[in-house]
């Protein structure tokens, strides 16, 4: 069962744009002398998957408490379904599971999260949670018996116990193994294809690579990139070649960091590892200088050296 967003009706033969589910309107918020979110714009529209990026202190969990409701702005505005935050949490279209905030101890599972089915104002029947967040089996025990990842899945299954159309998600992972993680985002999957609006704040960048169809990285309380995986790596502007190379003559690293489009290089050995916002041509160059690479790979760069190059190059700017 889930509920989904109605995109507005739109010229015939045409594709409406889904609806709007959430927008940040010149958002700051300050903590002293601390500019947590500077000037925040973002608008998340329905049944996207989106990925929240950026080192520790970027302003991503700042700005999912002002998502929220949980504090509010000191000037901008954030808009949740049309409506503020705290009355969209009231009518049960948003389900959050953040870092801060423990659970209720000396309580059994079951009975925590059929406390949460019973007031979120379209909730699900208790033992369909249990199962979905893959909880069943610790149901009868008491919340403070629990390891960090089983905690997790019980935070997990709080935020999922009704019809939200939105489900929001601070370092969903963090405490749990591979297996879990892995079986966490399959369920993630599912609620997605359900209908539903995902964001996540994650240091996984494997996860925002493989889950979300939109990535967004802070830097310093500010939007810096927004797009796809693959826009993200693309805008790093550089791509890897590896290589190996015959064991006479030996490569001058110094040289081969003069060809055309080089911004890294690693030698190991025989193996030749470039960085390059060129790659044809420094493939073309490393030819006529005479060195002929075997087992040659031209690859992107992954999600995790495109974030660090972006990241890297906001922070030289200041």
């Amino acid at each position: 069962m889930s509920i989904a967003t109605q995109p507005p009706r739109g010229v015939p033969g045409q594709v409406a744009e889904p609806a709007e589910v959430a927008a940040f309107a010149a958002v700051t918020r300050t903590y002293g002398q601390v500019r947590a979110v500077d000037g925040l714009d973002l608008t998340l529209r329905a049944g996207e998957t989106v990925a929240l990026l950026g080192p520790n202190g970027a302003g991503k969990s700042t700005a999912l408490d002002l998502l929220l409701g949980l504090r509010n702005p000191d000037s901008g505005s954030v808009r949740l379904f049309g409506s503020t935050p705290r009355q969209a949490l009231a009518d049960g279209l948003v389900g959050a599971m953040l870092q801060s905030g423990g659970l209720m101890t000396e309580v059994k599972v079951r009975e925590l999260v059929r406390f949460a089915c019973d007031v979120h104002p379209r909730g699900y029947p208790v033992d369909q949670v249990l199962e979905t967040a893959g909880i069943t089996d610790i149901a009868d025990r008491k919340v403070d018996r629990l390891s960090g990842g089983q905690e997790q899945r019980v935070r997990f299954a709080l935020a999922t116990a009704g019809a939200s159309e939105l489900i929001v998600l601070d370092e969903p992972t963090v405490a749990m193994d591979v297996s879990a993680r892995q079986a966490f985002w399959g369920t993630m999957r599912a609620q997605a294809a359900a209908g539903r609006t995902i964001l996540f704040a994650t240091h996984y960048l494997e996860e925002a690579d493989s889950v979300a169809d939109r990535v967004l990285v802070m830097h310093r309380g500010r939007l810096i990139a927004d797009g796809t995986p693959a826009d993200i790596k693309a805008r790093a502007g550089a791509r890897r070649i590896v290589f190996d190379l015959d064991p006479d003559p030996h490569p001058d690293p110094d040289q081969l960091r003069t060809l055309p489009g080089v911004t890294a290089l690693e030698l190991h050995g025989r193996t030749l590892r470039i960085r390059s916002t060129d790659a044809d041509a420094t493939v073309a160059a490393i030819y006529r200088a005479g060195l002929y690479p075997h087992h040659l790979e031209v690859t992107s760069l992954g999600l995790e050296q495109a974030f660090l190059a972006i990241t890297g190059t906001e922070e030289s700017a200041r």
